[in-house]
């Protein structure tokens, strides 16, 4: 192994860190897990874990040098995600009051441990670590509308956010270029909208069926991620009603685009038609997904009237509860009545948004996602192959030098539920390209939305993003060496 990390050597940083050098634990070669019986799950991966790295056989064993605690009852409460991880001269343990807080303990631990298997000794840094996130939502955003990316991409790109304890994937399913969820009773949207042709310039058809939604929605949920999935309304629908001319206001059918232009389509308001395929896909949507929101876009309706707008979303928005879900949109519905759960989602570039800071004061809570700091499709400078420049050109120190609490007058950490980092896929056409602007940026979001504000700064996260570079290349993850950090070799 190289040179002995330190105990706070990870991303993201942890809430507390200490460092106790006369602890340092070498792993034997007997080494042996211990669990808690309902802990049995985490204890697996961990012996996984540490046959990769020693290659050598890792028994179950009481009295183990590694143990996995399963302790106290959080009821499910803030303390969910919290951990801790204790490293002495003996033994190793991860403790949690639940599965969920042991699997971040176990992606701590992955960090502090190499990469991939090594003949030589392996020591792990002595202390103490008590953590616990500062903001529960962490997300992020893939579109599969512009461009699709299969259930196997997508699992890929779970497996690679969740090393940063990301705990929200946000899919956006649906625009005006494609259609990518099956929908039962409207076969079309997929049939004709989700086949050869669609996607921005007609590269990237492809849809979801029904069970591989669900099988995509289980794998994210044994690595305690939880699906946001986006049906986007009443704009960014010309590929429902490309499938659906029933849908358009005259009832004539509309040609396929694969432009990039937004903000020309609508649904109609006022015609009863709308709302039953409206409710048709939330009720089917819903019935697919087991995580609580749901997420109904709202953004870009430049073609919607402002009256119409509030019409179509009193009626829409109440449909989510209707379901057993809470609503979540692009911060464009914050400027009509929303229902007491409705989360509004940040994304523009303004200093200011009266809709926003009035729904932070009426109590409700708020994702926190501009443009300029963490959309990851935007450009890390000019010289970026791939991605796009209206919100101006955002580097990793830009992604991680701002904060949330800080982003919008009258929207402070209260009325926060948290940060999501969204990739729209325009330009993309690969889950390499995915990487490529997913990495670093995404692990400077996800330090913000976990960190204790206090405890974040750039000289740090740089170091420790660079010291992270050889973990990414032993992945096989195509990350950005941006020449902001000095990457380990």
């Amino acid at each position: 192994m190289p040179a002995l990390r330190q105990l706070g050597d990870v991303i993201p940083l942890p809430a507390a860190v200490r460092p106790d050098s006369a602890g340092n634990f070498r792993i034997p070669a007997d080494v042996s897990v211990t669990a808690t019986p309902a802990a049995e799950d985490i204890a697996e991966q961990l012996v996984e874990l540490l046959r990769r790295v020693t290659g050598r056989p890792v028994s179950r064993a009481d009295g183990g040098s590694f143990r996995v605690l399963l302790e106290g009852s959080d009821d499910n409460g803030p303390l969910t995600e919290a951990y801790g991880l204790e490293i002495d001269r003996e033994s190793v343990t991860l403790r949690a009051a639940s599965n969920q807080g042991l699997f971040l303990a176990l992606q701590t631990l992955r960090q502090l441990l190499p990469e991939e298997r090594t003949t030589g000794e392996i020591i792990l840094p002595g202390g103490r670590i008590d953590d616990q996130p500062r903001f529960a939502y962490r997300g992020t955003m893939l579109d599969l509308a512009r461009h699709f990316f299969a259930p196997a991409e997508i699992r890929s790109y779970i497996d690679s956010i969740v090393q940063f304890k990301i705990n929200h994937l946000h899919l956006h399913l649906t625009d005006d270029q494609g259609w990518r969820l099956e929908i039962p009773g409207w076969p079309r949207l997929t049939e004709v909208s989700g086949g050869a042709g669609t996607g921005v310039d007609g590269a990237g058809p492809g849809f979801l069926t029904a069970w591989e939604y669900a099988d995509l929605v289980e794998y994210a949920a044994s690595r305690y991620v939880t699906i946001v999935p986006e049906i986007d309304m009443p704009g960014h629908v010309n590929a429902a009603q490309v499938a659906y001319p029933e849908l358009t206001r005259d009832g004539n059918p509309v040609g396929p685009r694969t432009d990039a232009e937004v903000g020309y389509s609508s649904l109609v308001a006022d015609k009863e038609r709308t709302y039953e395929f409206v409710e048709d896909v939330i009720r089917e949507l819903a019935a697919m997904t087991p995580g609580p929101y749901l997420h109904i876009g709202g953004d870009e309706a430049f073609s919607t009237p402002p009256e119409d707008y509030r019409v179509f979303m009193s009626r829409v928005l109440p449909m989510a509860g209707k379901y057993g879900k809470q609503p979540i949109g692009w911060h464009e519905m914050a400027a009509v009545d929303l229902p007491p759960n409705a989360i509004p989602q940040y994304w523009r570039i303004e200093p200011a948004d009266d809709g926003v800071a009035r729904a932070a004061a009426d109590g409700h809570q708020v994702i926190m996602s501009p443009a300029d700091r963490s959309y990851l499709d935007m450009k890390y400078d000019d010289q970026t192959p791939l991605g796009l420049d209206w919100a101006g050109l955002v580097g990793v120190e830009r992604s991680y030098d701002w904060d949330p609490a800080d982003r919008l007058p009258g929207v402070g950490e209260e009325a926060l539920l948290g940060v999501e980092a969204p990739l729209w896929s325009e330009t993309l056409r690969s889950i390499a390209d995915v990487q490529f602007m997913a990495f670093p940026r995404l692990a400077a979001i996800a330090e913000i939305g976990w960190t204790p504000r206090e405890r974040r700064n750039w000289p740090s996260f740089r170091a420790r993003v660079g010291a992270f570079g050889p973990r990414w290349t032993a992945q096989g993850v195509t990350f950005h060496r941006s020449p902001e950090i000095d990457w380990a070799e």
